[in-house]
């Protein structure tokens, strides 16, 4: 028996197809669990040693009526045996859980792609609402796909019957059944998720068995089904990654620990005080949960009284920190300047979303640039960053503490939807190989004979002292009033008002010598066309430019993570290509400051719509440019 059912084994695997990289996407109703599904199978991915990327899809409505197309969820997930930059274009697969998630997510299944739909829910209602005239799985309107039609619901249903569940809990197990036979495909292993469900649900043991159930059936059932037109499991290499530890990492979660990081480098207790708004919400969670390095939340009852908070912190000795998506920036703004004006610390984290106003909440889109550089009233310059990754989360998580406490200076550090809630494999860092930069607060030396001069400022950084209140000698009036030179005292001066804001602009001036200077992530420092990307079009765009220089375009790829001040080099990098293009899901933003910094030709190429740039969209862009034209991504 042994030694037959190692047979059977071994003639199963020979049947598997091996594949460099595979694109998955589950779409289903809001309630179907297709957040769920995607992060389990990536947990598996991850085990089974895959490069990987994720992109989580909300929907545009979360209590949108079922079976509707604003209801639709979806989670994309591009894992590999080479490296992944991006959760990739067009899925190689898609389920479909229902006939919503078949029409939102169609047109971008690639031609001769497999699409699993759970017949069971492409009934006539279903359909109607979903904006069907006919069933799309009868006739030929799937023609070109490989479509693999099962009752999931019915399957589920029987998988799950000795359990005692009324339809309602079974029917929920039917993600389950639809990884179980996902990992059949891919060859994953089981055990991890099963454990998962044990612990999940371990107050409610017959819903865990009930769903375990539901993945071995659906496993079972990928087993032992002979599949149509040939369709058959697959095999992904490991990776080749560098060794050590890793773990799968959200960029909420990477900037979370950057931020806590950084607090500990700095040597400061940090304080959030937030107010929850979509997609910044996670951070406050995050960062409530780890009291233990020193961490302070509050949840404020607006947005100005959170921002408030934090500056009043900051004031206080600690480090304020303040997160929300760009409508609850704009509603931070005057406050912002009171913390340029007074020239305290203070980290701004803006995970951007599709605007303007409430705008797409659930939506990415690189849109507060602008607001991040100029948008506040007179002349506040602070220091803006933008990741570029889920794991850059955590490296720029410290650079804002950094910059902030050594210059004294409102820190704003962008994020977005896309990577706030996609993941990536994350190298755990050895935290001693960090350099500490242990903040020096003011002390009674510096009293002079005319007492405190809290705006005398470093020769080299010309940040003024932080002096914390009570400290005996250091009484100092602050406010939102211009402040005198040297003394702090409040100033109506018309020099002494021009002084301070050039003063204050220099500051922020002179941190492009404290920063590094721009690289070329790709490509040669002068040629034919340089793609100038920042946040998270870094992983499209180097793949679209890998792409493109292996057909032998003349092409670089250059990205901005420090967007004010701009690395001091930049200027004269960009200079010596003949043409540049800034691809942005934006109506162009960066391309505009290049334009004003540099005085150079820089052309636009834009994406509005919510979703992220495709790697193919950039490589047309990239080629249209060299032949002749660029425009909009449609």
């Amino acid at each position: 028996m042994a030694i037959s059912t190692a047979v059977e084994l071994e003639l199963a695997e020979t049947h598997r197809e091996e594949v460099e990289s595979v694109v998955v996407r589950f779409a289903g109703d809001s309630g179907d669990g297709m957040q769920l599904t995607g992060s389990q199978f990536t947990l598996a991915t991850a085990l089974a040693g895959n490069d990987l990327a994720t992109f989580p899809d909300f929907p545009a409505e979360i209590r949108a009526p079922i079976g509707t197309t604003f209801g639709v969820s979806a989670f994309q997930i591009n894992f590999g045996a080479r490296e992944i930059v991006t959760a990739g274009d067009a899925p190689d697969v898609l389920v479909a859980m229902n006939p919503a998630a078949l029409k939102v997510n169609l047109s971008d299944v690639k031609p001769g792609g497999t699409i699993i739909a759970d017949t069971g829910t492409f009934n006539a209602r279903n359909l109607k609402k979903a904006g069907f005239d006919n069933d799309p799985l009868e006739g030929d309107a799937l023609d070109g796909y490989q479509v693999l039609k099962i009752d999931i619901s019915k399957l589920t249903l029987e998988a799950v019957k000795d359990h005692e569940l009324s339809n309602k809990e079974a029917l929920r197990s039917k993600n389950m059944w639809t990884l179980g036979l996902i990992y059949w495909m891919y060859d994953r292993e089981r055990g991890p998720t099963i454990d998962w469900l044990r612990g999940k649900f371990a107050k409610l043991p017959s819903i865990a068995e009930a769903n375990i159930s539901a993945l071995n059936a659906g496993h079972i059932f990928g087993e032992s089904t002979e599949m149509p037109g040939g369709m058959h499991g697959y095999i992904v290499r490991q990776a080749e990654i560098s060794p050590g530890l890793y773990r799968t990492v959200t960029g909420a979660e990477a900037l979370a620990w950057g931020l806590a990081a950084g607090g500990k480098l700095a040597n400061l207790r940090m304080v959030l005080a937030s107010y929850p708004i979509t997609p910044a919400s996670t951070l406050l969670h995050i960062l409530a949960g780890m009291k233990q390095f020193d961490i302070v939340t509050f949840q404020a009852e607006d947005e100005i009284a959170a921002v408030c908070a934090a500056i009043g912190a900051s004031f206080a000795g600690s480090l304020g920190v303040t997160s929300s998506s760009g409508p609850g920036i704009a509603l931070k703004g005057e406050a912002i300047g009171l913390a340029i004006s007074t020239e305290l610390p203070l980290i701004v984290v803006n995970s951007q979303r599709a605007g303007p106003s409430t705008g797409m909440p659930t939506k990415t889109e690189q849109s507060d640039l602008y607001q991040s550089v100029y948008g506040r009233n007179a002349d506040s310059p602070l220091v803006v960053l933008a990741a570029s990754s889920s794991a850059n989360c955590f490296d720029m998580g410290i650079e804002a503490v950094r910059l902030a406490t050594k210059f004294m200076t409102p820190v704003m550090l962008l994020s977005d939807g896309y990577m706030g809630n996609a993941s990536e494999p994350w190298l755990i860092p050895d935290f001693d190989s960090f350099e500490p930069f242990p903040v020096k607060f003011a002390d009674a030396d510096q009293v002079g004979e005319e007492g405190f001069m809290p705006y005398v400022r470093d020769e080299d950084t010309l940040a003024r002292p932080w002096a914390k209140p009570g400290t005996v000698g250091l009484e100092h009036r602050i406010g939102g009033i211009e402040r005198a030179d040297g003394t702090g005292n409040i100033s109506y001066d018309a020099e002494n008002h021009q002084r301070m804001t050039k003063l204050r602009a220099a500051k922020i001036d002179g941190i492009a010598n404290d920063i590094p200077l721009q690289a070329v992530e790709q490509g040669k420092d002068r040629g034919k066309l340089a793609v100038v990307g920042w946040g998270s079009t870094y992983g499209p765009i180097s793949r679209a430019v890998g792409n493109m220089r292996d057909l032998g375009y003349d092409v670089s790829h250059v990205h901005v993570r420090h967007i004010w001040p701009l690395p001091r080099n930049l200027g004269d990098l960009l200079g010596g290509f003949e043409q540049v293009v800034v691809p942005e899901m934006n109506n162009g933003q960066l391309v505009t400051v290049l334009r004003a910094e540099y005085l150079i030709p820089a052309e636009p190429f834009n994406k509005i719509t919510g979703q992220p740039f495709k790697i193919s969209e950039i490589e047309e862009a990239i080629q249209s440019r060299l032949d002749g034209e660029i425009g909009d991504a449609k």
